[in-house]
């Protein structure tokens, strides 16, 4: 669609204006100018006539980063007239930002990229898009946009620390403790059961269905491993802007470090955001779910901790928060039941960042995030 721009505007209230005036009074100079501004228009409206044939295509690369690492958009144009395509403006929106990509002037059949930088600075899911594209007369007194609804997601990622893994107070052992609530299809004997239908017929142990009479075969699971739970508490009160941000990055090298030492891990928030981790290969989906979290009114906090728990025996927990009432912080102390090894850790406050004790936790106290590791592996590995 043809829209005049500010000077298009201003132009055409000149022409209205100096035609009337001329013929009102009788001054031929002033109709002169009149129509002068009227052919302006025209020759314009005749220009934008001569749309371009444009293919526009824009890519994001990469789209997952971490804070401050750079990713950029990429607009490639190609013109698929014969003739050649006058310069146009790409507009394309990066949440409540605007970037500006000039793109010059194409010969018929070539093609032209151009990159610009996106913002990273801030951890998050971006939306990048929609895209417009336009070109505008000679005289800028008109503009013609079109518009590309597509939107991509960049996802920038909290940074991670490199952290000792969490105390789970016994180390990996594949030839370890059973129980019947462990997952199926490893090479540890755990009980004999009744055949279900799809069970290895290898697996059927004849004295027993020869004594028993009905068809048994041996419960291999994989043996009790350490296993990990890592829980952000995602409600307003405990935390500035600033420490929440340094919370998501404690909570991601928790979870980072869990997850690269081949443990399993549930990483949940307050929030009800959970997700499964049982290998390296799902570590972008850990930071993908972090990169979105926000902290939310609605958010119960630490008093959501007694539903976030499965039903597992052996599971050690790591709480990460900010500086929470002193009764959500006994909420951490009642549920040291359900978890093997309890872990606190509270991030902002004063310089030392002191906290008191708290029954039945291990608890670390860290300023920010980049004093957390320090403090953090001091702790654990000694």
């Amino acid at each position: 669609m043809d829209v005049l721009t500010s000077s298009g505007r201003a132009v055409a209230v000149a022409a209205l204006v100096l035609l009337g005036a001329g013929a009102f009074l009788d001054w031929p100079e002033l109709v002169l100018l009149g129509l002068a501004a009227l052919s302006a228009l025209v020759v314009a409206g005749l220009w934008m006539l001569l749309s371009p044939e444009l293919t526009v295509v824009r890519e994001i690369s990469p789209l997952r980063v971490t804070e401050g690492e750079l990713s950029r958009g990429i607009i490639t144009v190609t013109n698929r007239a014969a003739r050649r395509s006058p310069p146009v403006l790409a507009i394309d929106h990066i949440g409540r930002r605007r970037v500006t990509i000039p793109l010059p002037s194409l010969p018929g059949g070539s093609r032209f990229s151009a990159g610009y930088p996106l913002p990273t600075a801030q951890r998050g899911l971006h939306t990048v898009g929609p895209l417009s594209v336009g070109h505008t007369d000679p005289l800028r007194l008109m503009r013609l946009t079109t518009d590309y609804a597509t939107r991509t997601v960049l996802r920038v990622h909290p940074r991670v620390h490199p952290v000792a893994t969490m105390p789970t107070g016994r180390s990996a052992d594949m030839d370890g403790p059973t129980s019947a609530t462990a997952p199926r299809g490893g090479v540890a004997f755990h009980s004999l059961r009744e055949y279900e239908p799809g069970d290895d017929h290898r697996l059927i142990h004849a004295k027993s269905t020869a004594r028993l009479g009905v068809l048994t075969v041996r419960h291999n699971v994989v043996p009790e491993e350490p296993r990990m739970m890592v829980v952000l508490d995602t409600s307003v009160a405990p935390y500035s802007t600033a420490s929440f941000e340094d919370a998501v990055r404690v909570a991601a090298s928790l979870a980072v470090a869990a997850a690269e030492g081949g443990f399993p891990l549930y990483l949940r928030t307050t929030g009800a955001e959970r997700l499964t981790v049982r290998s390296r290969d799902q570590v972008p989906d850990l930071l993908d779910l972090l990169a979105g979290v926000q902290r939310t009114a609605e958010d119960r906090g630490l008093s959501a901790l007694p539903e976030l728990a499965p039903h597992e025996d052996g599971l050690a927990l790591t709480v990460v928060t900010g500086h929470p009432e002193p009764e959500l912080r006994l909420a951490v102390s009642r549920v040291r039941a359900q978890f093997a090894v309890l872990s606190l850790v509270q991030v902002g406050g004063g310089p030392g960042g002191r906290v008191p004790p708290l029954p039945g936790a291990f608890v670390v106290a860290a300023e920010t995030s980049d004093d957390f590791p320090a403090t953090w592996n001091r702790l654990v590995t000694r």
